[in-house]
């Protein structure tokens, strides 16, 4: 059985799980409770409505540049193309690891579109305020315009991109990418001390746009780390609701969880400032500038590991906040636990979407592991089912099999 507590952060109810020892044998995934959960959700709240009426004018049209058989390879592409002075990059900042040989490794991740959106934008943008009832030539209207810009950029597959590291002479190859004009790749660095960040830039021709400036933070394998939802966990994102996901995105200001900005600058001080922070959410790469930003001025830095499908649409971004967030999370958290296996990890999330099962999913694959699992309780806002996802059967079945 899970011994499970409660305290208040900022008037904010969570549940706690201390966990330890070895888990009891036979216990069986929780996926199909929070498909459930999905599902309910998408069809009371309205989704698949919201989707279709935005599915004409938001439709991909990065690929009608590269429909070729090469965008389909990725980095095993033969002829790669450069960046040009009217392309857009964007350098994802990462976390530095020991590989198996005790070399230092990361991965990289890097997104390549045009410099300039579609001149369709007002059309785009005038769908989205038609939908969240914005009268024309307001300022929430330009607020609108202004978010919405990496979602009607087309993107650029088979990019490669070069990158300088630190003030050392090495420099990487990334990509090139695939069809989503995104590339990751494993690459061995330079020695660092433990805690050390390292500011890399992408080498491209003078005029290209974009984050040309990435931090790497170097972690040594043992200690504790943080792998935070964001999405109502840290960010009031209204995940329940359609609207209010299109709202909170796209018009209003980015707004911390009462509480968690304390919170987190308590754990830091708790785990020591050089313990790795994952930020981890469904939201696509579209909205890595506008999370990032959000994450420095709020919380201690990290890095944002977020969903590569639907580039280029903004349906999609309903969709990949609803669908199939367990496995997405459980995928990636996989990923992190092969980069620092030795680390202890907090884990901490919400009740809106799946990351009680998730999470349960992650102590039942890595016993010991995680040490501490925190769930925020959501009771504040307008969502479907919100008792029964807060309820303690839910919890206890998430975490079935998982010894205190």
């Amino acid at each position: 059985m899970i011994s499970s507590s409660r305290f208040v952060v900022g008037r904010r109810k969570y549940a706690i799980m201390s966990l330890r020892g070895r888990n009891r044998q036979g216990a069986s995934s929780s996926t199909s409770s929070s498909s459930a959960f999905e599902s309910q959700t998408r069809s009371e709240r309205g989704f698949l409505e919201a989707e279709s009426s935005l599915e004409a004018s938001f439709t991909a049209k990065g690929s009608e540049k590269a429909a070729g058989i090469l965008s389909y390879l990725g980095t095993r592409n033969p002829w790669p193309a450069d960046i040009t002075k009217n392309d857009a990059v964007w350098l994802l900042d990462n976390i530095a690891f020991r590989n198996k040989n005790g070399h230092w490794q990361a991965e990289f991740v890097s997104a390549v579109f045009e410099g300039k959106p579609s001149a369709k934008i007002v059309d785009y943008v005038g769908d989205v305020a038609k939908l969240l009832g914005l009268a024309k030539g307001t300022k929430e209207e330009a607020v609108v315009e202004s978010r919405i810009v990496p979602f009607v950029t087309e993107i650029l597959p088979g990019r490669q991109v070069h990158v300088n590291i630190g003030e050392s002479k090495q420099r990487l190859r990334l990509g090139p990418g695939g069809r989503n004009g995104i590339s990751s790749d494993l690459k061995r660095l330079p020695d660092a001390a433990d805690g050390a960040t390292v500011v890399s830039t992408a080498d491209v021709p003078s005029g290209t746009g974009g984050i040309l400036e990435m931090k790497t933070v170097y972690v040594e394998p043992e200690g504790w780390a943080v792998i935070s939802d964001v999405d109502d966990t840290i960010k009031i994102t209204q995940t329940s609701d359609p609207t209010g996901i299109l709202r909170t995105t796209f018009v209003s200001d980015p707004t911390p969880i009462a509480g968690m900005p304390q919170l987190y600058a308590y754990l830091q001080s708790v785990v020591t400032p050089a313990a790795p922070w994952f930020y981890l959410s469904a939201s696509p790469y579209n909205l890595y500038p506008f999370l990032r930003e959000f994450t420095a001025q709020h919380y201690p830095h990290g890095q944002l590991i977020l969903r590569d499908s639907s580039w280029m649409t903004i349906p999609g971004l309903l969709s990949n906040l609803t669908l199939g967030t367990e496995e997405y999370k459980v995928d990636r958290i996989k990923k992190v636990h092969s980069w620092l296996p030795k680390r202890k990890m907090i884990l901490i999330g919400d009740s809106t979407q799946s990351d009680p099962e998730a999470y349960g999913d992650i102590c039942r694959k890595f016993p010991g592991w995680a040490k501490l699992v925190l769930i925020r309780k959501v009771t504040d806002i307008a969502a479907i089912g919100t008792e029964k996802k807060n309820e303690p059967e839910r919890f206890e079945k998430a975490f079935k099999g998982v010894s205190k």
